[in-house]
């Protein structure tokens, strides 16, 4: 993957819960068997406003976790801390993979991210992100610059945390055609709808999903269907061939499922879920998020508190089906170290 001797140089653009989780899980990697292969250093950590750190022998990643965890930000007394800001370390640092990991960013259509990753592109370098806006809404301009420049843009972490719904997309499913995918893809409106079953207002149950830790920083990308709508956007274009944005995904919000009818549908045996929905409609694909009352008997009607599942309908496969069960954080810090296997495979 490199041309230079030695390991891998990251580039961490934001260092939010996920990216002190992967952080964590590279410092103690000696104690996973399973990533003694992985060779990697960290030569750069950037964050929206909190200061920023580079090094190109290796960041000391257990040193910075703790300095973070004390002072909440990277300030001088560190002894790698550099006065660069996310934009300018893509555009300056050497390092090998750009691993973006800044926040969701809905209302500014997937920026600053979009730019990070252009950026580093446009330099040749890999690109990991899970950071679903890019992918989002400049797929075609991003994988058409990375196919022309060198670059490979990977992205298993923005959909179903680590789970391999791309990977197995990409290598299990060679000569199907996907004509339809549907699932439960969003936690944070997956417990609201089961703690309103156990009689919480809605209000109450937000706060349940904010207790949970599945909460987008703005509470509205998710309550409002549109964390979904860019997920769906991205397995559109990554899987079904699309050019599809997020505005072009009907929207359907989880404040407008009532109490009477998660009861009524309840009484008749069945559950309401909201259901991400992806499928071929003449020469183009169909985006929905909304609530639908589903039997006893359909698996997604199941999925319960935090957990996913995605179901793909092929013409030559059939019918099958990917479950999540309670992810946490490593999860999602998991999806871009199958990445970054990935690109030492290629």
């Amino acid at each position: 993957m490199t041309a230079h001797a030695g390991p891998t140089r990251l580039l961490l653009a934001g260092f939010g819960n996920v990216g002190r989780t992967l952080a964590g899980i590279l410092a103690r990697r000696a104690s996973y068997p399973g990533l003694a292969d992985l060779d990697v250093a960290v030569v750069g950590i950037t964050t929206g406003s909190h200061g920023a750190l580079a090094d190109g022998r290796g960041i000391d990643l257990a040193a910075a976790l703790t300095s973070f965890a004390t002072r909440g930000r990277f300030g001088p007394e560190c002894p790698e801390f550099a006065a660069l800001d996310t934009a300018r370390a893509v555009a300056v640092l050497d390092y090998d993979v750009l691993v973006e990991l800044s926040p969701l960013a809905v209302a500014a259509r997937g920026e600053p991210a979009i730019a990070h990753v252009r950026g580093a592109l446009e330099r040749g370098r890999h690109v990991v992100s899970a950071n679903k806006g890019p992918l989002a809404w400049a797929w075609g301009e991003l994988t058409e610059l990375a196919a022309r420049r060198g670059g490979a843009l990977l992205y298993e972490a923005t959909v179903m945390d680590g789970a391999p719904v791309f990977s197995l997309a990409r290598h299990g499913l060679q000569g199907n055609t996907i004509a339809r995918i549907e699932g439960v893809l969003n936690s944070t409106t997956n417990v609201i709808l089961g703690e309103m079953e156990r009689g919480a207002s809605i209000d109450e149950a937000v706060a349940a999903a904010q207790r949970a830790g599945v909460v987008e920083a703005d509470p509205a990308a998710d309550i409002e269907g549109w964390d979904a709508a860019v997920k769906l956007a991205v397995l559109a274009n990554a899987l079904m061939g699309a050019e599809l944005t997020p505005e072009q995904v009907e929207r359907e919000s989880v404040a407008a499922v009532t109490a009477d009818r998660i009861a009524a549908a309840g009484a008749r045996g069945r559950r309401i879920k909201m259901v991400c929905e992806l499928e071929r409609a003449g020469g183009s694909v169909r985006g929905r998020v909304r609530a639908l009352e589903l039997p006893l008997g359909d698996a997604l009607a199941q999925v319960e508190g935090t957990g996913s599942m995605i179901r793909f309908v092929t013409d030559i496969l059939g019918t099958f089906t990917v479950a999540e069960e309670r992810p946490d954080l490593a999860a999602t810090a998991y999806g871009v170290i199958a990445d970054l296997f990935a690109l030492n495979r290629a």
